[in-house]
């Protein structure tokens, strides 16, 4: 099964962790909280759910892992500010592995300059930036482009999830 980091920072949208982390883990995949501090609780903006970071950005590489969940709410923004979790992105992308992201995520790839020519969603205020970073923006509930899986909004969460638990099946 798969070992699944979900990078995330205070303020993330609590049900685009929640939803496919535990559709994640009932399907027998691993999940690993990565963030800034190993040991950190960080809180979802809305419901102030709690996510203990298992590992710090900093002790880990994309070769740990075999596939990335970004979710959305304030975390990628404040994730970007940093080098550490926007190499550790730009890794996971030029390396092939799968990446969903949803929401604000794809700000992360943004910043890390890996969505010229690529395909991809996310919600309605990074289209612009989307496009300014050379992407193809698509205003569908899920857009799936090689090894990046994205969606707009907590609206299209089970089509995500569906999706991400589909494309970790064929890599298995």
């Amino acid at each position: 099964m798969a070992r699944i980091a979900a990078i995330v920072e205070d303020m993330f949208e609590d049900s685009e962790y929640l939803h496919p982390v535990e559709a994640f883990e009932k399907n027998g995949h691993r999940v690993i909280n990565v963030g800034m501090k190993k040991g950190k609780t960080v809180r979802g903006k809305k419901q102030g759910t709690e996510v203990r970071i298992d590992e710090s950005i900093e002790a880990v590489s994309p070769a740990d892992f075999d596939a990335l969940l970004i979710p959305g709410g304030y975390s990628p923004d404040k994730l970007r500010a940093h080098s550490a979790p926007v190499s550790f992105v730009r890794d996971f992308v030029v390396g092939g592995k799968p990446v969903f992201m949803i929401c604000h995520g794809p700000q992360l790839l943004i910043t890390a300059d890996v969505l010229r020519g690529r395909r991809a969603t996310g919600w309605k205020s990074i289209a612009q930036d989307i496009r300014n970073a050379g992407a193809e923006y698509v205003d569908a509930e899920v857009v799936s482009d090689g090894n990046l899986l994205s969606s707009r909004h907590p609206g299209d969460l089970k089509a995500f999830t569906e999706s991400a638990i589909r494309q970790l099946s064929k890599g298995e």
